[in-house]
C-alpha cells in the first residue's frame, strides 16, 4: 500500500496530463524525436521508463518484490525532483536570436524547415523564467530551503564552485573543442548558414527548443531535425560534463554539501527503525521532500552512486560512451529517490534504494541480498559520513594561513 501511495505522490510532480497520458511508440510513431532519450535533465520522466507512456500510474511490480513475503514495507523515503519547467529567460533569449537566424538566414526545401519559418511561433517569453508548466495539487507543505536548497546555502560551494568560472574549465574546453564544432557545422550545413552563425549557445538553443516543445507539448518538433544521433550524444555529454563538475564528482564540496539532507534522511530511517525495535508502531509511514535535480544529484554523489572508475573530462568523450553517469537516466522531470525500510521479523531490517522506480545497488555493499542489504551494514558502510558529513563545518571557507 505505501508503494501505491508513493506512486501517487509521484505522479502529481509529473509534467502536464496532455503529454502523459497520450500513448506513443517510438519504434513506430513519430511523435517522439529520435534523439529524446538524451535530453538529460530536460528530459521527459517516461523516457526512463516507457511503460509509463500507456499508464502514467502503471506499477512495475517485478522490480517492487519485498526481499521475501513475511517483510512488510513501513517507511518511505522520497525525495523528488519537481516536475517540467519552462525555460529560463537566458534561454528563452537565446532561443529567439536562433529563430531570428533561421527566419532570416535559413535556406532550404526542407518540410521541416519550411515548418519552422512558416508555421512555428516563438511562443516562450521570458516572464516563463524558469516557472512549472503546471501547478501541482494543493497539498500541505513546509518550506525548507536549507534542507532542499542547501546548494545556495553552502559558503564554499558557492564560491569555490557555483560562482568560480575556472570550476567548470573541463566543460568550457569541451564547448571549444573538435566534437562540439562538429556538431556546429552539421547545423549550419542543414541551415544553410554561414558557420559564425551557429555558435555554441545557437546550439544549445536548438537542443533546447526539441527538449521543451516535447517535454512541455508532447511534440516532435521540426527543431529536432538539427541533431543526427551522434550530435545529440555530444550535447548530452556536455550537460553531463557540466553536471559532473558542478554538482557530481568533480569537487569534493558538491556532496559534501548535502550533508544535512543525508543526515535528514538517515535520522528518519533511524526513527522508524527504532519503534520498529522496540515494538511500537511507526509514526511516520512516509516522507516525501521536493526539490531540484541540484538537490538530488548531491546527494546521490555523496551516498556513491553512478561513480565511474574514470573522470569526465573534455578530452575522453569517445571513451565514455557506457559511462553510468548520465543525467539522462538519473534526472528527468519527476526525477525520485525512494528508500523503503523494511521490517522481516525478528529485528531483521532491510533497506531497499529505488531510482525512477528502479533498484539501484549501494556501492560497497560486498553482500546486497538481491538489492536490498540489512538496515544496519548500510548504516556501517556510511558510518563515516553518519559520525561526521557536518554541513557548518563542510562549507565553511578555509582561511589563507596569512589570514588566521
Amino acid at each position: 500500500m505505501l508503494i501505491f501511495l508513493w506512486k501517487f505522490i509521484v505522479f502529481h510532480f509529473l509534467i502536464i496530463s496532455c503529454c502523459l497520458l497520450t500513448y506513443v511508440n517510438p519504434e513506430d510513431n513519430p511523435g517522439i524525436p529520435a534523439i529524446a532519450k538524451y535530453f538529460n535533465t530536460k528530459g521527459r520522466y517516461e523516457e526512463v521508463n516507457p511503460y509509463l507512456r500507456e499508464d502514467i500510474l502503471a506499477v512495475n511490480r517485478s522490480i517492487l518484490q519485498p526481499p521475501s513475503a513475511q517483510c512488510q514495507e513501513i517507511h518511505l523515503t522520497v525525495i523528488i525532483r519537481h516536475g517540467t519547467r519552462y525555460p529560463t529567460t537566458k534561454n528563452i533569449k537565446g532561443m529567439q536570436q536562433l529563430y531570428n537566424i533561421v527566419l532570416h538566414n535559413a535556406s532550404g526545401e526542407e518540410s521541416w524547415l519550411r515548418e519552422i519559418q512558416t508555421q512555428w511561433r516563438m511562443w516562450y517569453t521570458e516572464d516563463m523564467d524558469g516557472r512549472l508548466v503546471q501547478k501541482d495539487m494543493e497539498f500541505d507543505y513546509a518550506v525548507n530551503d536549507a534542507l532542499m536548497r542547501f546548494f545556495d546555502q553552502c559558503t564554499r560551494f558557492v564560491q569555490e564552485v557555483d560562482n568560480n568560472p575556472s570550476a567548470l574549465s573541463e566543460v568550457d574546453k569541451f564547448k571549444q573543442g573538435p566534437e562540439m564544432r562538429r556538431v556546429q557545422e552539421k547545423i549550419a550545413d542543414r541551415l544553410r548558414v554561414p558557420y559564425s552563425l551557429i555558435t555554441h549557445d545557437m546550439t544549445q538553443a536548438a537542443f533546447y527548443l526539441c527538449a521543451y516543445e516535447f517535454a512541455i507539448k508532447a511534440a516532435n518538433s521540426p527543431w529536432c531535425q538539427l541533431f543526427d544521433e551522434e550530435g545529440a550524444k555530444v550535447m548530452e555529454y556536455a550537460s553531463d560534463l557540466r553536471e559532473f563538475w558542478k554538482r557530481g564528482y568533480g569537487y569534493d564540496i558538491n556532496s559534501k554539501s548535502s550533508c544535512a539532507l543525508f543526515h535528514d534522511v538517515f535520522s528518519r530511517l533511524d526513527k522508524a527503525a527504532s519503534e520498529i525495535n522496540s515494538g511500537q508502531q511507526v509514526t511516520e509511514a512516509v516522507t516525501v521532500q521536493v526539490g531540484h535535480a541540484d538537490t538530488l544529484l548531491p546527494l546521490l554523489t555523496l551516498l556513491g552512486f553512478f561513480k565511474d572508475n574514470v573522470t569526465l573530462t573534455s578530452t575522453n568523450y569517445a571513451t565514455q560512451a557506457k559511462r553510468s553517469f548520465r543525467t539522462s537516466h538519473m534526472l528527468p522531470y519527476a526525477a525520485n529517490l525512494l528508500l523503503v525500510l523494511y521490517d522481516c521479523g525478528g529485528g531483521d531490517l532491510r533497506l531497499q534504494p529505488l531510482l525512477n522506480e528502479k533498484p539501484v545497488t549501494f556501492p560497497g555493499l560486498t553482500d546486497q541480498r538481491a538489492s536490498i542489504p540489512l538496515y544496519q551494514d548500510v548504516r556501517g558502510h556510511y558510518s563515516d559520513l553518519l559520525k561526521g558529513c557536518d554541513f557548518e563545518t563542510e562549507c565553511q571557507l578555509f582561511k589563507h594561513p596569512a589570514e588566521v
